[in-house]
């Protein structure tokens, strides 16, 4: 059965805690490695599980209210920041979520893939990585508890070992543990960066036909939420909301198999989506939602400035860009020490 824990407003997590759960988290990694699974459910905060008398011999578990809605946050977590923490409270406050009829209850599924999980990854162990996410779903609830008068809602911390949101998605749909007496599945949030998005939309990726077909199970049933990435890689905000609009009118922008973003005021042709399988539907009214990844004046985040923060033992600089509590862990574990 996933382990939990219980998060209050007031306390601060408990890294000496933290620290003794790398075994633990360890030997979960190991088993779902030797497993069949390829996805599951590690640890639930706070814990609303209960055995299942039909599946206690694998160690899994059911939900007393299953979800109608869950908020998929799929990362590297290497480590988990700021951002990532403005992302999932942006998406489990908005109107938009908070108001939508029968979404709830919610979930935010913070999901690892694990793909070879039996070599050392780098810069941070999976162990470690999964002990900070336990810190995060701490730290996100205890923030949205502060802030607003939410409704309950569960931070699930997972594993999956494919690469694909399609892949992700389908278990998810079939996953004994978000299953509900009546058949139905839950409907899933993605919550991605623009930079995922072209990606997602690039035919390259989905040999040996190249084009979006295989998309449609799962943008059919799932929505997104887009994390504006305004750089120069990506273009500014207007670029990148004419990237979303072209796609509401069937138009889309490819180059060597990638999706691009196209200039203020170029001309697409018209149907260029639908021949590659793409739909406008899976981009109509809240089917994709574009989302501020930062406010003005706050500080830009990246990995590679918390690692520089961490190779200096930098707290201040740190707790910039990551939460207090996976700041101390950084610290504690002196992670990212040998880059």
């Amino acid at each position: 059965m996933p382990e939990s824990t219980n998060p209050t407003s007031e306390a601060p997590v408990d890294i000496e805690n933290m620290l003794q759960r790398i075994p633990h988290y360890r030997s979960l990694l190991s088993s779902f490695a030797a497993s069949k699974s390829t996805f599951k459910v590690l640890a639930s905060v706070p814990s609303d599980i209960s055995s299942s008398p039909t599946s206690s011999s694998k160690a899994s578990g059911v939900l007393k209210t299953p979800p109608k809605t869950l908020h998929v946050l799929d990362s590297s977590f290497n480590p988990p920041t700021l951002a990532h923490l403005r992302i999932a409270l942006s998406s489990l406050t908005s109107t938009t979520n908070t108001t939508k009829p029968n979404s709830s209850p919610r979930r935010l599924v913070l999901l690892l893939a694990t793909q070879n999980a039996d070599k050392a990854p780098k810069p941070a162990p999976f162990e470690e990585r999964l002990c900070m996410m336990e810190i995060f779903a701490q730290e996100v609830l205890s923030k949205i508890y502060s802030e607003s008068q939410a409704e309950d809602i569960n931070v699930d911390i997972a594993v999956t070992k494919y690469p694909y949101f399609v892949d992700k998605a389908k278990d998810m749909e079939v996953a004994e543990i978000y299953a509900r007496e009546s058949g139905e599945v839950a409907e899933q949030v993605h919550l991605i960066g623009y930079d995922t998005i072209i990606r997602l939309l690039s035919p390259k990726y989905y040999p040996p036909k190249h084009n979006l077909e295989s998309l449609v199970p799962f943008l059919e049933k799932h929505r997104l939420e887009v994390t504006y990435r305004t750089d120069d890689s990506w273009g500014g905000k207007d670029e990148q909301d004419n990237f979303l609009s072209n796609l509401r009118e069937g138009r889309m922008k490819v180059v060597d198999g990638m999706a691009a973003t196209p200039a203020l005021g170029e001309s697409l042709e018209d149907g260029s989506l639908s021949r590659i399988g793409g739909r406008t539907e899976w981009f109509g009214e809240g089917k994709c939602v574009m989302f501020e990844g930062r406010k003005e004046g706050e500080e830009t985040v990246s990995s590679t400035k918390v690692r520089e923060a961490a190779q200096r033992k930098d707290r201040e600089a740190l707790e910039k860009l990551v939460t207090k509590g996976i700041s101390r862990f950084i610290l504690e574990r002196e992670l990212y020490n040998n880059e």
